[in-house]
């Protein structure tokens, strides 16, 4: 994934995983760099294990304004 684009994301590294894998990309649009999870498909699909493993981490955020959800 190192170096491909998707959407207006550019990978740059990996930074983890666990439930899923993140990656450190850079918003072309906005010239900025953001953090990529990439969950598998059967996380993805299960609303409940979707929520455990993005929204309530997310909510733990000191600024939650710079989280930023996209499907």
């Amino acid at each position: 994934m190192i170096g491909q684009t998707i959407s207006h994301y550019r990978i740059v590294e990996k930074l983890g995983g666990g439930m899923g894998v993140v990656y450190k990309a850079e918003d072309s649009e906005l010239g900025r760099f953001v953090a990529l999870k990439f969950l598998p498909q059967e996380v993805a699909q299960d609303p409940q294990r979707w929520s455990v493993s993005v929204e309530r981490p997310a909510l733990r955020l000191p600024e939650p304004s710079k989280y930023l959800h996209h499907s």
